[in-house]
């Protein structure tokens, strides 16, 4: 259904294809608050895999300067006014954790309809549709994910900036995406296994993603320190490039983790 922002209150653009979007200046990052973010998901899935997805939109927030984040899944045999449900919330949204959204109108579906990342704002019409009330969304990058039959999206918002983010943001986005179809398919597992009396396999699989994922972390931390020290004569397009080189490589990481499958019986039998 073909979705006008007269109608639902939503502009939703294929971030591929927006030009205005990709020619936004460059935002001062502060590198330290970055590497702490992606240490601390590094954590969560160590040691609380429990609290990823909970991690991962706290993260969000703080690496791209949002003022909201969430993830949001469509429901199992979900009707048409309830279709997705905000699984992780934080910020000025973080109150509408489990929220329940229609099918339409919907930003979720037109991202996961088209596949790629999508520039987005919602305004005062499309709360009105659902009778809500809510901060409106003035800014947004929405990307979908997907795992073992499952889709969602994750998003960040800001609520009163027009240009909160742009094209490195993008990029962390499309790198939690991948955090979040991997952290949403490690809690699944979990259940499962403590359902079936697994637990000790479900920490061993933490144990290993996290040291995988160690690597490029502290690469990343590595290239914060000599910036902090002032050893890194380097402008902003630069360290710009340097963090968005890192991350390509984390990146690329997790979604060969994600690929691998599970396989926690046969290691629990052998160990």
């Amino acid at each position: 259904m073909e979705q006008t922002v007269e109608e639902t209150g939503l502009e939703v653009l294929d971030l591929r294809t927006d030009v205005a979007f990709a020619t936004r200046n460059l935002h001062s990052r502060d590198i330290g608050t970055q590497m702490f973010g992606l240490q601390r998901l590094s954590r969560a899935l160590l040691e609380r895999p429990d609290t990823i997805l909970q991690e991962l939109v706290n993260a969000a927030v703080d690496l791209c300067g949002a003022d909201s984040a969430g993830i949001s899944i469509e429901k199992d045999d979900g009707s048409d006014q309830e279709y997705y449900r905000w699984i992780a919330t934080a910020g000025a949204y973080s109150g509408f954790l489990d929220a329940i959204l229609p099918r339409y109108p919907s930003a979720c579906g037109l991202c996961l309809e088209r596949g790629h990342a999508q520039h987005f704002t919602v305004s005062k019409r499309f709360f009105d549709i659902l009778g809500v009330e809510a901060p409106l969304v003035t800014d947004g990058i929405l990307l979908p994910w997907k795992v073992e039959g499952t889709r969602g999206t994750i998003f960040v918002m800001a609520h009163g900036r027009t240009e909160a983010f742009d094209e490195n943001d993008a990029r962390l986005m499309n790198m939690l995406a991948d955090f979040a179809a991997m952290g949403y398919k490690q809690q699944k597992q979990q259940a499962r296994l403590i359902a079936q009396e697994r637990a000790a396999a479900a920490a061993q699989m933490a144990n290993r993603l996290a040291h995988e994922i160690n690597n490029p972390l502290q690469s990343m931390t590595n290239a914060a320190y000599l910036v902090a020290e002032g050893k890194a004569d380097q402008d902003t397009k630069m360290l710009g490039r340097d963090l968005s080189n890192n991350i390509h490589r984390l990146s690329a990481l997790v979604k060969e983790l994600l690929a691998l499958p599970f396989d926690t019986v046969e290691s629990s039998k052998r160990s």
